[in-house]
């Protein structure tokens, strides 16, 4: 009879119609304990299992022995590592920037009363428990197969909270819905793990990367596959970032390449389950006594982000395309003339001979003179920003090099490279970012435009490669996800050595890539609810350790006709009271987006644009503060109020750094639900005053304003004078603003009147 397609056969991608050897491997109680080097050597033995409904023992199958290894990684950190005799431990990985923070600290083993007790060893304090004992069997127990004790392994990575393998996740023993530790076998090769901690039935959690979803993620399985997201508001994302953030104040960073999936409290609602689709376990636990300790701890293991450049927090200008100098310099001096400030202008993909054919070289005759070009714009307080990406076209001038030298990873097999290229599948070749040679080409590509005048690279797509080529550093399905990495990095070490700056914009990301700021939300919709999905996403996105992101305003693309759809007035300026508040703010678009193609709000969003300047000091300082923390410009609430359970499911407003509570309006009715924690709240617009905890229901909020309270008795630095760009500002003239009783609201600043 064929077997039920169990919960668990299912999370483990068993297809148990074909006709193939594939074969499930269960963790028993471990045989043996032991200390090597200051790190923990447990032998966990495998043993097949049936693959049936009632899960047995396979007893045709010796017994295989591999070896669970534990390390401690500073005071609240332990890693879990089995490499099942193929791969080693290492801290030598592309994801892993390890801080003093972090120090391996040596761990001591005792056997006490049926348990291996693990301890630091210079503290005593407790780091695990491995539980010898098997549960007391029932008289049907003695009916049912398999009653061997399982491995029962409990955690404590900061000394005090428990996070415990899914030991006893099971109806009855021989009917499991997650296993603590298993791993699979494909004709005869070792080819997928699963590792899963126990959870409580009121668990919350977020992360996992730029997740358009709501704030609370249990209940939701994500497969961690970077591709184009096509939009915010699927499940499909260009950031997938193995780490979350359980509000039972502990993490998980998986420590892979490897297409994998996350199940939180899905398959099982008593499971965090986590399946590599390599056989490797690899996780690092974090504890800490709230989410900013937690992700700072994260960024420990992977790097902390670096403050990019004064210029980069002004306003950037952009659309989907400008095709010529003359074109640019007509927007620019318009800019200027209207007192718009704006510090960035991006040319996007059409600056090339041929628009979207990335040769990573001016036009000819549309910017004849493409360093005089740059140079006048300079001058004039504008910097450029440039887009490209990390494929090789067929009709590229730079292919018949790029192939020869291999550049880009050859082909095995012939792939057709026409077509639209809005797929990293219709160009030639993907560059290899894992051949030296190759990186410092690229980096040579970049050096040219860069001493030309250039100041940052948009390194756009990136989230998906071509899986049917030979890399030489690595298969494809390992590239895949890493490859965002590898490619921001280099686009940001030569934009740094160059221009002095550390600065990308890119949309692709995996765990580390936090380290090259900055990234951008992806292709949004301009609608209300593109709005919403680009919020959660970037909410999300914090709690996966980023510093800094940003969105399109007002969203790329519009309904119902992909290029020309009109904007509506009000998306137009409530995108832009949420890019105000937001770490960085680029308007950029399928269609124009420069403020006078909106004369009804034009003056409306002059207006922002002068308080986004006025409150620069605040953002660098809150910036600053980010980069040595584990803090975010764009908070979800539970970074600030973790034991408000109210919290845990707002995913519409946030802070923004450590003082504003921001809620933008997402509709065409002016009107919104307001929720304010604990403390005193002061309307940064009007000066009112308000007691929380408290939700205010079908708040009116014109147009020309929004909802942004900040905390009674804040200090904000805010510059007081009207500028053209960041060139103009004299930080020392920054003057600080209190918010106190004798405060009446911004828009009474001498600046705004």
């Amino acid at each position: 009879m064929k077997p039920t397609n169990y919960h668990l056969f299912d999370f483990l991608d068993f297809d148990l119609d074909l006709k193939r050897d594939e074969s499930l491997w269960k963790a028993y109680a471990p045989v043996g304990v032991e200390n090597v080097d200051g790190d923990i050597h447990i032998s966990v033995p495998f043993q097949k299992q049936i693959l049936s409904n009632d899960m047995a023992a396979d007893e045709t199958a010796p017994q295989v022995t591999h070896t669970l290894i534990l390390r401690q990684y500073g005071p609240k950190i332990l890693r879990l590592f089995m490499g099942f005799d193929e791969l080693e431990m290492s801290d030598d990985s592309e994801m892993l920037m390890l801080s003093e923070n972090v120090g391996k600290m040596s761990l001591k083993v005792e056997f006490i009363d049926d348990q291996w007790v693990i301890s630091t060893a210079d503290d005593g304090v407790r780091r695990a428990v491995v539980n010898m004992q098997a549960p007391l069997l029932d008289r049907w127990s003695e009916l049912l197969p398999d009653p061997q004790p399982t491995l029962d392994l409990r955690l404590y990575p900061d000394g005090k909270r428990e996070i415990r393998l899914s030991s006893y996740d099971h109806f009855s023993p021989p009917r499991y819905d997650a296993l603590p530790l298993a791993y699979c076998r494909t004709e005869g090769r070792n080819d997928r793990a699963t590792l899963s901690f126990e959870c409580k039935h009121d668990e919350c959690f977020g992360g996992t990367g730029e997740r358009f979803a709501k704030m609370d993620l249990s209940g939701r399985t994500f497969y961690l596959k970077n591709q184009d997201g096509q939009g915010v508001n699927n499940r499909r994302t260009y950031k997938n970032i193995p780490f979350y953030v359980s509000s039972r104040m502990y993490g998980t960073f998986y420590h892979t390449t490897s297409h994998c999936k996350l199940s939180l409290a899905d398959y099982s609602s008593r499971s965090v389950q986590f399946m590599s689709e390599q056989a490797l376990i690899d996780a690092f636990v974090i504890g800490g006594d709230s989410v900013e300790e937690i992700i700072r701890g994260y960024r420990d293991l992977t790097g902390y982000p670096t403050m990019p450049p004064l210029w980069s927090f002004g306003v950037w200008m952009s659309r989907m395309t400008y095709f010529s100098a003359d074109e640019v310099d007509e927007i620019c001096d318009r800019l200027r003339a209207e007192h718009y400030p704006c510090d960035v202008i991006h040319l996007d993909t059409g600056w090339f001979r041929t628009d979207w054919l990335c040769e990573w070289k001016f036009n000819p005759e549309r910017f004849p003179d493409p360093k005089g070009f740059l140079s006048r714009l300079r001058k004039n307080g504008f910097k450029v920003s440039l887009w490209q990406l990390p494929y090789v076209a067929k009709d590229a001038e730079q292919i018949d090099e790029a192939r020869e030298n291999e550049y880009i990873a050859p082909l095995t097999k012939q792939q057709a490279s026409e077509g639209s290229n809005f797929s990293a599948l219709d160009y030639a070749g993907t560059i290899d970012f894992t051949y030296s040679a190759a990186t410092e080409w690229y980096k040579n590509l970049l050096r040219e435009l860069l001493e030309m005048g250039v100041v940052c690279i948009k390194t756009d797509f990136g989230e998906n490669i071509h899986m049917d080529a030979r890399y030489k550093g690595m298969s494809p399905e390992l590239l895949n996800n890493l490859y965002a990495l590898l490619y921001q990095k280099a686009a940001y070490e030569i934009t740094k050595e160059v221009t002095g700056d550390g600065i990308v914009w890119a949309r692709a990301a995996w765990a580390g890539c936090q380290r090259y700021p900055l990234h951008w939300g992806g292709d949004s919709c301009s609608s209300w609810d593109g709005m919403a999905g680009s919020l959660k996403g970037g909410l999300h996105f914090g709690l996966s350790g980023f510093a800094f992101w940003s969105h399109d305003v007002p969203g790329f693309h519009t309904l119902p006709n992909f290029m020309n759809s009109v904007v509506r007035d009000d998306v137009y300026v409530r995108w832009t009271q949420f890019g105000v508040f937001s770490s960085h703010i680029r308007y950029h678009g399928t269609s124009k987006r420069e403020p006078w193609h909106y004369p009804a709000i034009a003056s409306i969003v002059k207006k922002w644009w002068k308080l986004r300047y006025a409150l620069i000091p605040y953002i660098y300082a809150e910036s600053e503060r980010a980069c040595v923390s584990g803090s975010t410009l764009v908070e979800a609430m539970i970074f600030r109020n973790p034991d408000d359970p109210t919290v845990l499911h707002i995913d519409d407003q946030y802070y923004f750094g450590e003082h504003f509570l921001v809620c933008p309006v997402m509709n065409s009715e002016n009107v919104r639900d307001i929720y304010l924690p604990e403390g005193e709240w002061t309307d940064f617009f009007t000066g009112e005053t308000f007691e929380g905890p408290r939700w205010m229901k079908n708040v009116e909020v014109p147009m020309e304003n929004m909802p942004v309270y900040v905390r009674k008795g804040a200090q904000v630095p805010f510059y007081p004078e009207a500028v053209d760009s960041t060139d103009d500002m004299d930080m020392s003239k920054t003057v600080t603003i209190t918010i106190d009783d004798s405060f009446k609201g911004i828009w009474n600043e001498k600046l705004f009147n």
